[in-house]
């Protein structure tokens, strides 16, 4: 490597792990738990109304925009996200996490500009309710852009790479909750007894309520990719709509819909005792 990469490299990593880059990390952890619970918390009241329309996030985040304080709130989110992913996005460039440890593969540093690129995307429907853009697009926007896919050459194919793609992160997720593995990079030692057993609990929850969401997205994009049908791939809205059509739909609902607020609750408590 020469002398002036070395030097914008290493210049990126002390900035990447100062205070300001992790003080944007941890705000980023805290609005990513914020938007899961403002979803899990519409879910449940649906569950409780009995089968009135999901709104998905943007349109969630759009209501919340109705007032000034609420407009504020919104903002604070928007920078969050914006930390979240340029942290994702740093640990991608420099090829380990931030909080130092061994070099990573390019498998692992791929799935850390995924992961940037997505909270761009919830960034980008963060500031679009904020900007007053129509509540009811967030909802058709899948059909839209899976449509425009699969328009593309091999636009089959990419849909269906996506799906599974997301379908092994839900599957990753059911992994991480069964085997309490999301503890790894905490400060379990700055935690009480019973801190550490309910985080245990809301954890496991969290992270498997989040991979029977993530499942269901991904399931329904390959099956849009294979019938070659835009209108069968479903967001997070989708989801919770298919999880409401099923037997006992409402109590199945609730109980997702609680997971989810657990994992928005996890990510609070990532965001005091993440090592970052």
């Amino acid at each position: 490597m020469c002398p002036a990469v070395a030097d914008v490299t290493q210049e990126a990593k002390d900035v990447a792990r100062g205070p300001y880059g992790k003080a944007m990390a941890r705000w980023g952890l805290v609005s990513k738990g914020a938007l899961y619970v403002l979803v899990g918390v519409i879910a449940a009241d649906v569950a409780i109304a009995g089968g009135q329309r999901l709104r998905d996030r943007g349109a969630a985040v759009a209501t919340v925009t109705d007032t000034w304080y609420g407009k504020a709130l919104i903002f604070l989110l928007a920078i969050g996200l914006a930390g979240y992913a340029a942290w994702r996005f740093a640990q991608g460039v420099l090829g380990r996490p931030l909080e130092g440890g061994k070099k990573e593969g390019w498998p692992k540093r791929i799935g850390y500009f995924a992961r940037s690129a997505w909270y761009l995307f919830l960034l980008w429907v963060v500031l679009a309710a904020l900007a007053g853009a129509d509540e009811e697009s967030g909802s058709r926007e899948e059909d839209r852009a899976t449509a425009r896919v699969m328009d593309w050459p091999l636009g089959r194919w990419i849909v269906a790479g996506v799906g599974l793609g997301i379908l092994g992160v839900g599957v990753f997720n059911y992994w991480r909750g069964i085997t309490q593995s999301f503890k790894k990079k905490l400060k379990l030692r700055k935690m009480s007894e019973l801190e550490e057993k309910v985080f245990t609990v809301i954890g496991m929850v969290g992270h498997i309520a989040r991979g029977t969401v993530l499942g269901l997205i991904g399931f329904f994009l390959v099956r849009a990719a294979w019938q070659y049908d835009p209108n069968e791939a479903v967001g997070l809205d989708g989801a919770l709509s298919q999880i409401l059509q099923e037997d006992y739909g409402d109590t199945m609902l609730g109980i997702v819909s609680a997971g989810l607020i657990a994992y928005g609750l996890y990510c609070f408590v990532e965001a005091r005792y993440r090592e970052v």
